[in-house]
C-alpha cells in the first residue's frame, strides 16, 4: 500500500493549487496548464466522491480517504512523467490531510500522514475565500470558509512548505501565478545551465 501512496522522482517542476473548496483551485490548474502548455493532476477524490454520492447517496467516510490519496497519487506519478517542465497540481495529500483533521476530529491515518508530509512540492499557491461559493453535491461548509483557510494556511506555515497566497480575480491570480512559476523555471533553466 505504501507505495502507491509515494511520490515517484521526476524532472519537472511540481506546484499545487491548495485550499478549502470552492476557491478556483480547479480553474487556476486548467488555466496554468494551458499557458505552459502541460499537463495537470485533477483532484482525483471529486471523481470518487461523486461516484460513491451517486451510486450510495453517501459522502466521504474516513475509510475513503486512504484510496483517495492512492488514486491522486497514481493520477500525479502517472502524469508527471508527461511532461519535463512543470506539473500543476489540483491537489495533494496535505491538502486531503488538512480535510481529515477538519472533519473526522483531530485525526488522520497515519499512513496518509507520513507521505502527506514526505511528499515534496516547488510551490504551493494557496487559495483566499474571496471567490463565489458555488455549490454541487459534494461541497457542505460554505459558512466555515474562513475556519477552513486557516487550516490550510496554518499546516503550510506548521509544515513549511513554501507558497503564495493568491487573491483576487481569475486573471489576477493567473497573472500572479505565472510571475511566480516563471521565476521557478528560470532558476531551473540556470541550474542547469
Amino acid at each position: 500500500m505504501e507505495k502507491h501512496l509515494k511520490q515517484q522522482p521526476s524532472t519537472c517542476i511540481k506546484v499545487v493549487a491548495f485550499g478549502p473548496e470552492s476557491t478556483g483551485k480547479t480553474t487556476l490548474s486548467r488555466q496554468l496548464a494551458r499557458h505552459y502548455n502541460t499537463v495537470w493532476v485533477p483532484e482525483y477524490a471529486r471523481e470518487y466522491l461523486q461516484n460513491k454520492w451517486n451510486n450510495e447517496r453517501k459522502t466521504c467516510e474516513p475509510k475513503d480517504l486512504l484510496p483517495i490519496a492512492m488514486g491522486q497519487m497514481k493520477l500525479e506519478n502517472v502524469l508527471a512523467k508527461k511532461t519535463d517542465t512543470v506539473l500543476i497540481c489540483d491537489t495533494d495529500l496535505l491538502e486531503t490531510k488538512v480535510y481529515s483533521e477538519a472533519y473526522y476530529l483531530g485525526s488522520c491515518d497515519p499512513l496518509l500522514e507520513k507521505y502527506a508530509l514526505e511528499n515534496t512540492y516547488d510551490l504551493y499557491f494557496l487559495t483566499y475565500i474571496d471567490t463565489s461559493w458555488e455549490a454541487d453535491d459534494l461541497r457542505d461548509k460554505p459558512n466555515q470558509r474562513g475556519q477552513m483557510f486557516e487550516s490550510f494556511q496554518n499546516e503550510l506555515l506548521k509544515q513549511k512548505r513554501p507558497f503564495i497566497l493568491l487573491k483576487g480575480d481569475r486573471k489576477e491570480r493567473l497573472k500572479t501565478a505565472i510571475s511566480h512559476i516563471d521565476k521557478l523555471l528560470k532558476e531551473k533553466q540556470n541550474v542547469l545551465g
